[in-house]
């Protein structure tokens, strides 16, 4: 069953779009290839380290508790992004959306004191 807006298909107005954007992003890409300089030397290939030259190899490993500081703030961050609409909108949710809230805190909640407790939120 099509859906006719302003006596428009819908698979019509879809098939543009496709083509629109299809053509604006080969139309963008072709336009930054003719604009753009074509000089390349040995310097512009090297990474930019603040201006100090490169000593070695440039790929430098970093300690796993970054990584695992950076999941926990993503996780809590999201757990914002979910509450706040929620919150906006939770006395007329009544009770089922409470219990659903209050299942999302309690499984949050366990993966921090898991992360304490395996030490992921001692800086060493």
């Amino acid at each position: 069953m099509d859906i006719s807006i302003f006596g428009i298909q819908s698979t019509t107005l879809a098939v543009t779009a496709a083509l629109t954007a299809v053509v604006l992003v080969a139309g963008a890409l072709i336009i930054a290839w003719l604009v753009g300089p074509r000089s390349y030397t040995e310097k512009k290939g090297e990474p930019y380290e603040c201006g100090i030259p490169t000593r070695g190899e440039s790929m430098a490993q970093f300690h796993v508790g970054y990584y695992l500081f950076a999941i926990l703030f993503l996780m809590f961050d999201v757990e914002t992004v979910f509450l706040f609409p929620w919150a906006a909108i939770c006395r007329s949710l009544g009770s089922g959306a409470l219990l659903a809230v209050g299942t999302f805190l309690v499984i949050l909640v366990l993966g921090l004191a898991y992360a304490w407790k395996k030490g992921a939120l001692r800086w060493k």
